[in-house]
């Protein structure tokens, strides 16, 4: 008997039909012999309710309060589908993080997992019961409930699994695998059939939507098996593997979209590495990541900064910087919101020398021009203009992806 972790999204527990559909689907794994433990998002649209409620009584409302308020979404989904299994004649319990012990820091709105007592959830499986977990959720060391961020219930699922010793994490969204990109922009994207964890680890750190970021991350760390499938058909979903990768493939495994992205320039900063790193310090220290960093118009004593964040940092990163002026002596702060970010993810880019002239020829040939442009090992990223970021996607699959198969 292997115990399977399935983490179900909020499209696939959009609906009373859709809770029903998922009850199926974990009875059927519960009767091929296995022992089953659920994640479940908010019901779809449910969090954005939520959100939108905060934001009646307050812009900036408490990040406290916040997470309190919307980690009640994921409570409801738990409890209508035990419910939905209880009344198919088998055994569930439905659980909220401090029922389980998910301690995390005390970062509202994207706290970090730190430990998982497993105690609860082995007593409830030793008694046969389905264990429906609120996934996106735990308490700090105060009791404070805290929230991981969008998509954490990935996050959640793949936590539970590794300290479980699943056999196997399977995460169910509204499509069938991870494709090449995403197929709503490329009706010609390809559903891998496997692909790497290096490579699923920068496709989800780029922008595809498909898996959470910490989530791969977590994968890694425990060297689970990770599959994405479908709730609403059957197929065999896309397998994320520790596998050594095949370097005879085709240099580019996929494109990333995101349109989440904040270029912020700081101007006139003082030339001197210090003013840089605590102006670093200041984001790092409030869990904000800063992304296609870049010097611009470097003068002998002044130079100015461009960097990316998340939309969702953006105010904050603003707050904070203004806050700090006079001592990181900046003249100027730039914020653009109208910008996006594509990229080709592949083992071993470097080493295809073609491929960043490719990348430029197939940009060119759209008159898309890229403002900050960051290579790696594996990934090629540009920043553009918003509106052009489905045309970029489509004319670099094009280049990559599809010519790689005929």
């Amino acid at each position: 008997m292997a115990l399977i972790v399935q983490k179900f999204g909020g499209t696939s527990v959009g609906s009373i039909e859709r809770i029903e559909a998922v009850a199926d689907i974990i009875i059927k794994t519960q009767q091929q012999g296995h022992q089953v433990v659920a994640v479940v998002s908010a019901m779809s649209g449910e969090t954005n309710r939520l959100i939108s409620l905060a934001h009646e009584i307050d812009s900036r409302p408490s990040s406290r309060e916040l997470d309190v308020l919307v980690t009640t979404g994921e409570q409801v989904t738990a409890s209508l589908l035990a419910m939905a299994i209880i009344r198919r004649g088998h055994p569930a319990i439905s659980l909220l993080a401090d029922q389980i012990g998910i301690q995390t820091d005390n970062m509202f709105g994207k706290a970090r997992i730190e430990s998982i007592c497993t105690d609860r959830l082995n007593q409830e499986m030793e008694h046969n019961r389905i264990v429906i977990v609120a996934g996106f959720q735990g308490r700090d060391r105060e009791g404070n409930i805290t929230t991981l961020g969008r998509g954490g219930t990935d996050t959640t699922a793949v936590e539970l699994a590794g300290a479980l010793k699943a056999a196997e994490c399977q995460i169910f969204t509204d499509v069938d695998g991870v494709y090449t990109t995403d197929p709503r922009i490329e009706p010609n994207a390809r559903r891998l059939e496997q692909i790497t964890f290096d490579e699923m680890l920068e496709m989800a750190s780029l922008g595809a939507k498909v898996l959470h970021l910490r989530s791969v991350e977590a994968a890694g760390h425990y060297r689970l098996p990770l599959r994405v499938l479908s709730s609403f058909c059957q197929s065999k979903g896309t397998l994320i593997t520790y596998e050594e990768p095949d370097m005879n493939k085709a240099p580019v495994s996929g494109v990333a979209a995101s349109k989440d992205e904040v270029l912020i320039t700081l101007k006139q900063l003082p030339n001197q590495p210090q003013i840089f790193a605590s102006l670093l310090t200041v984001l790092a220290d409030a869990g904000i990541a800063v992304d296609m960093l870049s010097q611009l118009n470097h003068q002998l004593d002044k130079i100015d900064y461009a960097f990316t964040v998340h939309s969702n940092d953006h105010h904050q990163v603003v707050e904070l910087l203004t806050h700090q002026q006079e001592s990181l002596g900046f003249v100027e702060l730039a914020c653009d919101k109208e910008v996006a970010k594509v990229s080709v993810i592949g083992i071993g880019l470097k080493s295809h020398v073609e491929v960043i002239a490719q990348f430029y020829t197939a940009m060119s040939h759209e008159n898309i021009r890229a403002d900050l442009v960051t290579t790696s090992e594996m990934k090629i990223s540009a920043l553009l203009p918003q509106k052009y970021l489905e045309l970029a996607v489509r004319a670099l699959h094009s280049t990559f992806l599809l010519e790689s198969i005929e």
